[in-house]
C-alpha cells in the first residue's frame, strides 16, 4: 500500500481519473484473494460434474473484483483524514487530490454495482446474501477506530470470498469451503498484523487502534506466525476434507515454506524487508497454491 502520486493541478482527463483510481484501489492486489476463490470454485465444479463453467468462474472473478474494489474505495475514503496525518499514507491519491471524494464514491458505488448485478446473474442465494458480504468491508476501516483487533475484521471480510465462490458454482452451503474460507481469513488477518507494525508510531500518536500498537511489534509478529500456523492447519484440514491429491499437498508444502521464510525476514528489531514479506511472499502463496490446487483437479479428471 506504499503508493505515491503528485498533487494534481487543474483539471485531470478521464483516462488519468480512472488510472488514478486504480492506483487508488491497488486492482493489482486482487493477486492475494482470487486465487483461492478459484480454488473453492473449481473444486466445487469438481464436485459437481468436473467440468470448468468458464461462464460461472467470470461471474466469481467479477463478483469478487467488484467487492474488493468496493471494499479498497470505501476504506480509502473512510480513512482519508488519518491517511494525510501520517508520512507513509501521505501520498495517497484522496489525500493528493488526485482522486476526487465524489470520483472516489461514484468508483465505489459503480463497483457494488457490478457486485450485486453479477451476484444476482449467478443465482438468488448468492444475491441474497450478497449484503452480508459488504457489511465487513465497511466495517473494517472503522475498526481501528474501537478495536484492537481490526486485523480480525479484515480477515472475517476476506473469509468470504471463498465461500461465496463455491456457493456461486453449486447455490448451496458447504462446510468445505468454510474451512478455506477461515484458512483465508486466518492467513490475511496474520499478514495484515505484519503490516500494521510499520505504522505503530504514526498509529499511537493519533490514537489509531490496532495490535502492534496497543501490544508492541513483538507481540504482533508472534500473533502473525501463530496465526499462519493455524492457517496452514486449516489448509491440512480442507486438503482431507476435499481428499485432495498430490499436488495439492505439494502446494502445501511450498506454502509452509513461504511462510517461514516470511517470519524469518522480518524482526522486531529488523522491519526493513517488511514489504518483501507483505506483498510479494503472500502474493506467491496464493498464485503457488491455486497452481497446485489446479493442477491437482486436472489430474484426478477436471475437463477444461
Amino acid at each position: 500500500m506504499m503508493t505515491t502520486a503528485d498533487e494534481v493541478v487543474g483539471p485531470t482527463p478521464s483516462g488519468g481519473r480512472v488510472k488514478a483510481f486504480l492506483r487508488l484501489v491497488m486492482i493489482e492486489h486482487s493477486v492475494f484473494a482470487l486465487p483461492f476463490a478459484y480454488i473453492a470454485a473449481l473444486t466445487a465444479m469438481f464436485q459437481l460434474d468436473k467440468n470448468i463453467h468458464w461462464g460461472r468462474l467470470l461471474l466469481v472473478t467479477v463478483c469478487m473484483v467488484g467487492l474488493r474494489t468496493f471494499a479498497m474505495a470505501a476504506n480509502r475514503i473512510i480513512d482519508r483524514e488519518i491517511d494525510a496525518r501520517n508520512p507513509r499514507t501521505a501520498g495517497r491519491e484522496l489525500v493528493t487530490g488526485a482522486v476526487s471524494v465524489k470520483s472516489a464514491w461514484t468508483g465505489a458505488l459503480v463497483a457494488l454495482v457490478i457486485f450485486l448485478g453479477s451476484a444476482a446473474l449467478l443465482n438468488p442465494l448468492c444475491l441474497a446474501l450478497a449484503p452480508i458480504a459488504v457489511v465487513p468491508m465497511v466495517v473494517y476501516p472503522y475498526g481501528k477506530r474501537f478495536t484492537n483487533f481490526p486485523h480480525a475484521i479484515l480477515g472475517i471480510a476476506q473469509a468470504i470470498g471463498p465461500i461465496g465462490a463455491w456457493l456461486a458454482i453449486t447455490g448451496e452451503w458447504s462446510w468445505d469451503a468454510v474451512i478455506l474460507g477461515l484458512a483465508v481469513g486466518v492467513w490475511i488477518g496474520g499478514f495484515d498484523l505484519i503490516f500494521g507494525c510499520q505504522d505503530v508510531a504514526a498509529d499511537r500518536a493519533e490514537g489509531v487502534k490496532s495490535v502492534p500498537a496497543r501490544f508492541g511489534i513483538a507481540a504482533a509478529l508472534y500473533g502473525a506466525r501463530g496465526a499462519h500456523v493455524v492457517t496452514t492447519a486449516l489448509l491440512v484440514w480442507y486438503a482431507y476434507a476435499t481428499d485432495a491429491g498430490f499436488f495439492f499437498w505439494l502446494g502445501l508444502m511450498i506454502v509452509a515454506a513461504a511462510f517461514a521464510y516470511e517470519h524469518s525476514i522480518v524482526t522486531p528489531k529488523d522491519l526493513s524487508r517488511l514489504n518483501r514479506a507483505f506483498f510479494t511472499v503472500n502474493g506467491f502463496i496464493g498464485i503457488a497454491l491455486f497452481v497446485c490446487a489446479l493442477m491437482d483437479l486436472l489430474v484426478r479428471g477436471l475437463t477444461i
